[in-house]
């Protein structure tokens, strides 16, 4: 069982890379929907991490009108679900 705790942490923090990622490519200026970086790993990285991002941003308007602070919202998310998943399968064994 502590295989299992130890995948599903893992896949949790893979997320938050990917999330991490996201935020660097945009420093970048790489749109998935503009030829500037028309990459099949750009478009699979914004349709892993938009379910999850996309609601953010209707919550949480950017600061200053350009800061977007979402992703940082969806590590908290993300981190918070990581840790409570994991204390609930920990306590099962």
């Amino acid at each position: 069982m502590s295989i299992l705790i130890g995948a599903v942490s893992w896949l949790f923090q893979i997320y938050g890379l990917l999330i991490l990622i996201r935020v660097v490519l945009t420093w970048m200026n790489t749109d998935p929907y503009q030829r500037t970086l028309d990459h099949p790993l750009v478009h699979l990285l914004h349709r892993l991490t938009d379910p999850l991002l996309s609601p953010l941003r209707r919550i949480i308007p950017p600061i200053g009108g350009t800061i977007d602070v979402s992703p940082v919202a969806a590590l908290f998310i993300v981190e918070i679900a990581r840790r409570i998943l994991v204390s609930l399968l920990s306590n099962l064994l």
